[in-house]
């Protein structure tokens, strides 16, 4: 059985676990607003952007209002949280490889014809 490939790889995701920075749930959403002119009709007028940062918190939606920079700022953290979860994810295949190769599981039974 060799695990030497598997538990290496394994680490070296540990370790990149190790080296993310600050990170956050949820979507940051540029909108920006179109209302008619009162005084010309038939012309908009387009207001913001406008940046919002949504997340879950005990199973409800909360939208959180941001300034253009808190916006690129948590946009980093909300990547740095999808890196993690990536990493994650494939640690828990490895682990489950190296679990199947270094645990013995019950014999298959005969079928019977």
């Amino acid at each position: 059985m060799e695990l030497v490939q598997p538990e290496r790889k394994y680490r070296r995701l540990a370790a990149r676990l190790a080296n993310l920075k600050v990170m956050v749930q949820g979507t940051v959403t540029e909108r920006t607003i179109e209302r008619d002119v009162a005084t010309e009709p038939g012309k908009k007028k387009v207001y913001g952007p406008y940046y919002q940062w949504t997340f879950k918190n005990k199973g409800k939606t909360v939208t959180v209002n941001l300034s253009p920079k808190q916006a690129k700022t948590y946009q980093r953290a909300i990547d740095e949280h999808r890196k993690m979860e990536g990493i994650i994810e494939e640690m828990r295949q490895l682990s489950l490889e190296i679990l199947e190769r270094k645990t013995v599981g019950v014999a298959k039974r005969k079928r019977r014809k």
